[in-house]
C-alpha cells in the first residue's frame, strides 16, 4: 500500500535476489547431474547416452513451442513493467493478463508433453534428469503463475503505483528466470 520506506524495499528485492541465486545453484546442480552422465555414458547405460531403450523427445517440436511460449510471455511482462513505471495502467494490466494467459498454455503444454512422453522418470538416469529438471521447472511456473495472478489484483485494485511496486518486480524477476530456465532446459 506505499507504506514500506525505499530501505525497506531495497531489502526486500536483494532478499529475492539471493533467493533467486539459491534457485540458479539448484538447477546447477540437476545440470551438472545431466553432463556428469550425458558427457561420459558408464557402461551400465550401455556406453551410449541417451541409454538404450530411450526415445528422446525431439526439442523442436513441442519443446521449441514451450520455450516460444515462455519467452513471449517475458516480453509481455516486460511490456507491463515499463507500462507501470510509465503509469499506464492500461498497457500494465493487458501485459500482465497475457503473460498469465501464456502461463497457463505453457503449462497445459507442459501436462500434454508429460501424458505423451516415451519414457518415465523410472527410466534410468535420463528420466531422472528430464523429470527433475522439467518438473521442478513447471513447479516454478506454476508458483510464478500464482505470483502475477496476485500481482494483477492488486494492479486492478490500484495497490500498484509508478513508484510503489516492488511484489511486482520480484515477480517480474522470478517469472524471467523461469523463461530462462525453459530456453536451457529445452535443449540439454
Amino acid at each position: 500500500m506505499g507504506n514500506h520506506t525505499s530501505v525497506v524495499q531495497r531489502g526486500i528485492t536483494l532478499g529475492f535476489i539471493l533467493f533467486v541465486v539459491s534457485e540458479v545453484l539448484f538447477f546447477f546442480s540437476i545440470f551438472w547431474a545431466f553432463f556428469h552422465s550425458a558427457l561420459s555414458p558408464a557402461v551400465e547405460l550401455g556406453a551410449v547416452w541417451p541409454p538404450k531403450g530411450i526415445n528422446a523427445l525431439n526439442p523442436f517440436e513441442l519443446p521449441l513451442l514451450n520455450t516460444i511460449i515462455l519467452l513471449s510471455s517475458g516480453a509481455t511482462l516486460t511490456w507491463a513493467h515499463h507500462s507501470i513505471i510509465a503509469n499506464d495502467r492500461k498497457g500494465a494490466i493487458h501485459g500482465t493478463f497475457f503473460t498469465i494467459l501464456l502461463a497457463i498454455i505453457f503449462t497445459s503444454c507442459q501436462g500434454f508433453e508429460y501424458y505423451n512422453a516415451p519414457f518415465t522418470i523410472s527410466d534410468s538416469i535420463y528420466g531422472s534428469c528430464f523429470y527433475m529438471s522439467t518438473g521442478f521447472h513447471g513447479f516454478h511456473v506454476i508458483v510464478g503463475t500464482i505470483f502475477l495472478i496476485v500481482c494483477f489484483y492488486r494492479i486492478i485494485s490500484y495497490q500498484l503505483t509508478d513508484s510503489h511496486h516492488v511484489g511486482f518486480e520480484s515477480a517480474i524477476l522470478y517469472w524471467l528466470q523461469n523463461a530462462v530456465w525453459s530456453f536451457i532446459i529445452s535443449y540439454y
